[in-house]
């Protein structure tokens, strides 16, 4: 599978037969289905902290939720798929502020939505429109399996067509003589592993020992989100965290 250019702000994917743009957002779009899909928006994360006593500005949520509508209003898809650990615990609901909430509730009735359940959020969300999944397959111009955490390839999980978050995958390149660490989408003819969408969350290195059992050492691509433009970056051009 090869990273096509679509434009400095898109990149085309052929994924188990299904063509995909990513999206310098760190969303995918799945045209065949019309399917917008993002990884990891981690809801009131810092109300979260919060409450075990560690203080971060209380504006993740809001700043997710713009982006999420700016996202859904630019492809005005007919189903929008979150690919687990849209909530940073299933307590979210009782800390979201009622205007947040009600902003979440119209974005979710925009389209038919899927809300595959994660490692924060195991817990089907109540009173939002959508249906809960632990897994999710759809079929249109291929056969895509959306899930939250990748399957490793030693327990003999993997499926082709597989779309996952959790890893919050970054790349680290050397440009110019300076590190850069961008989000990236990595991918290989098998998997893509989504970048966290959420507004205050980390991110993993794909050079990380915790993506050895899901890649092949040199097949696969990362393409990294920079301020203006898609990068695609082949293995021997990215760096391990020192």
């Amino acid at each position: 599978m090869q990273g096509q250019n679509h434009s400095q702000t898109q990149c085309e994917v052929d994924l188990n037969g299904a063509r995909l743009l990513v999206d310098i957002s760190g969303a995918v779009y799945w045209p065949a289905a019309e399917a917008v899909i993002v990884a990891d928006l981690h809801f009131e994360k810092a109300s979260a902290f919060a409450q075990r006593g560690v203080a971060l500005p209380p504006y993740d949520t809001a700043a997710t939720l713009d982006r999420l509508d700016a996202l859904l209003a630019r492809y005005a898809p007919k189903r929008f798929i979150s690919l687990g650990d849209a909530f940073h615990d299933d307590a979210w609901a009782q800390r979201m502020a009622a205007t947040y909430a009600e902003h979440l509730v119209a974005l979710a009735a925009r389209q038919e939505t899927f809300w595959v359940t994660g490692n924060h959020d195991p817990m089907p969300p109540k009173a939002l429109p959508g249906s809960a999944h632990k897994e999710l397959s759809l079929e249109f111009d291929g056969v895509l399996h959306f899930r939250h955490e990748p399957a490793p390839v030693s327990h003999g999980e993997r499926r082709r067509g597989e779309l996952a978050g959790h890893l919050h995958p970054c790349g680290k390149i050397r440009q110019r003589g300076r590190s850069l660490r961008r989000r990236c989408f990595v991918h290989d003819d098998m998997r893509m592993i989504l970048p966290a969408f959420g507004a205050l969350t980390g991110s993993l290195n794909v050079r990380d020992a915790a993506f050895d059992d899901l890649f092949s050492a040199q097949n696969y691509r990362a393409i990294l989100l920079g301020k203006q433009r898609l990068a695609t970056v082949a293995p021997k051009q990215l760096l391990a965290d020192r």
